[in-house]
């Protein structure tokens, strides 16, 4: 009997032994997976090759930092803003330009970058040409003769905005995720200087057309003013700076 109450307890510390190590099992969904390394796939068809990485603070709140660079080419859906008139006088431009986002997420969902997020965020971003071909005509005596100038130039802006969006996990070790931008957008102030040089003297009649040209070419959501000389023309821009976001990026979670 004695020997019995002596084993008893033995059992029973031993299946509380076995019990601790079978909780102290590692999850096979961590949540220490703190970090994400992304890219938006839809970027790249507009020749946007981008990076981003997330840090989770904590369930609810993380901090996510993008870098992005747009190879040189031509400006995308450019018909859209100006006539085709004004367009044939670009015909040869092309623009590059870099972007750097930092963005605080706040989690409603599930958390640890699980679900649906918040995130408001500020966006520095760069955009500069290539030396680029501008013809206007020049109207005198009943004769048109078109001026032909070099272009040159670049602007940045920064912004602030919010972005609304949701995270998924694509497989059941929470490794690969989906981040879905539903909508974000950004406004903020900008400023440029651009340049088009003549190899002809210009007249102060010449350069008084040159600057109505310029003046009338209809840009939206751009304000800038144009002052002319013997040489050419400045275009300094100084106004709103305001763009928008939306895709699909597929990222690492580790």
């Amino acid at each position: 009997m004695k020997k019995l109450l002596f084993i008893i307890p033995y059992f029973i510390l031993s299946e509380a032994t076995a019990q601790e190590i079978v909780n102290d099992k590692p999850s096979m969904v961590p949540e220490d997976k703190m970090n994400i390394i992304k890219t938006n796939i839809t970027g790249y068809a507009f020749r946007n090759i981008n990076l981003s990485y997330e840090r989770s603070i904590n369930r609810w709140f993380a901090v996510n930092v993008g870098f992005g660079t747009v190879a040189e080419g031509k400006v995308p859906f450019m018909n859209a803003f100006l006539s085709d008139e004004d367009e044939k006088n670009f015909q040869n431009l092309k623009i590059k330009a870099t972007n750097f986002t930092i963005e605080p997420r706040f989690y409603i969902g599930e958390g640890y970058g699980k679900g649906f997020y918040f995130a408001p965020y500020y966006r520095y971003s760069k955009v500069s040409t290539n030396t680029f071909d501008f013809t206007y005509d020049y109207n005198a005596f009943g004769t048109t003769i078109p001026i032909p100038l070099k272009g040159l130039g670049d602007a940045n802006g920064n912004s602030g905005g919010l972005m609304v969006g949701a995270q998924f996990f694509l497989n059941e070790q929470h490794s690969f995720v989906l981040d879905f931008w539903i909508a974000g957008a950004h406004y903020g102030s900008g400023k440029g200087d651009f340049s088009l040089t003549s190899d002809i003297v210009l007249t102060p009649e010449m350069q008084a057309q040159l600057k109505n040209e310029i003046e009338n070419l209809d840009v939206p959501f751009v304000d800038y003013t144009v002052e002319t000389n013997a040489n050419g023309a400045r275009v300094k821009v100084d106004g709103p700076w305001a763009g928008f976001r939306s895709g699909f990026s597929l990222g690492y979670r580790f």
